[in-house]
């Protein structure tokens, strides 16, 4: 948990004129867009089980909903800024193992399913994508946006990582263990390509995972600083030829060495400052 406070301390001293906003809970009413109502409930008052709180992977306690519910909120709020902003960045989210009635892998809510429906609820985007760099699939959003023709859901992820039993997103790519930068980058250009030609996106989601990184104890993958940094700016150039606003999350990082985790996410937040002035001073194109 002392990731992200490092994370928030390190981007205010790497990234000049950055403007830091307290996220705001979600309400129940917006947690509904993407869970069942009974699992808010039981989850807020503290009643799950010891099965559900051990498959979330830590125990409950009133910090651990509010915290999930600002996560939550978190994202609803970078999505609003991207909007006028051309990007926002929440400095935790990407809770995509959370299903519809259970959490999961560290995730309580599914902050990018809630986010992305109550974007379309608010009449701000019709057609919303979830673009998934952590480098585990997005089980729980591909669960919940199934059936939801009206988002996209994008995961890269690697093939023999968790979750072992995956769930089908609009486009799923799986990689080998090993894969390094020249091949991953191949693979998300071909991913973006098609998601533009099947679906133009008004609004995307960028679950920007530090655990595709060769340091990350859970990864398996070995993408350098600079492959990261290229995948960052991948999307960020995808969003800017396009017009489309783009909410950033940090999603899995787990570092051998913490600091090169925050390095990873930090890097991510430059590159999202350097494009939401490229994006503005754009806009005219």
């Amino acid at each position: 948990m002392i990731k992200y406070r490092m994370i928030r301390e390190g981007a205010a001293r790497a990234v000049p004129g950055l403007e830091f906003h307290e996220a705001m809970p979600a309400s129940d009413g917006e947690l509904a867009l993407a869970h069942h109502p009974d699992y808010v409930a039981r989850a807020s008052r503290g009643e799950l089980s010891a099965t559900e709180q051990r498959d979330i992977g830590f125990p409950w306690t009133p910090q651990m909903i509010e915290r999930s519910r600002r996560s939550s909120g978190a994202t609803i709020a970078a999505c609003r800024a991207a909007f006028s902003e051309g990007i926002a960045v929440n400095l935790a989210g990407g809770t995509h193992h959370a299903y519809a009635d259970r959490g999961a892998g560290f995730c309580v809510f599914n902050d990018s399913a809630i986010a992305a429906r109550l974007m379309q609820a608010e009449r701000r985007a019709s057609r919303v994508a979830i673009v998934d760099l952590d480098v585990h699939q997005g089980n729980g959003t591909a669960s919940i946006l199934a059936r939801d023709d009206s988002v996209f859901t994008l995961s890269l992820h690697g093939e023999n990582n968790y979750p072992f039993e995956k769930e089908r997103s609009d486009l799923d790519v799986a990689l080998p263990d090993g894969v390094g930068d020249d091949d991953y980058l191949v693979a998300l250009a071909a991913a973006l390509d098609k998601l533009q030609a099947d679906f133009a996106p008004q609004l995307l989601i960028f679950l920007a995972g530090a655990d595709p990184h060769e340091g990350d104890r859970l990864g398996k993958m070995k993408l350098s600083m600079a492959g990261l940094a290229a995948r960052d700016q991948a999307v960020f150039s995808f969003a800017r030829l396009h017009k489309i606003p783009v909410a950033v999350t940090m999603a899995g990082g787990y570092g051998r060495d913490i600091e090169q985790t925050v390095a990873v996410h930090v890097q991510t937040i430059k590159l999202a400052k350097l494009h939401a002035i490229d994006w503005n001073n754009g806009r005219g194109d």
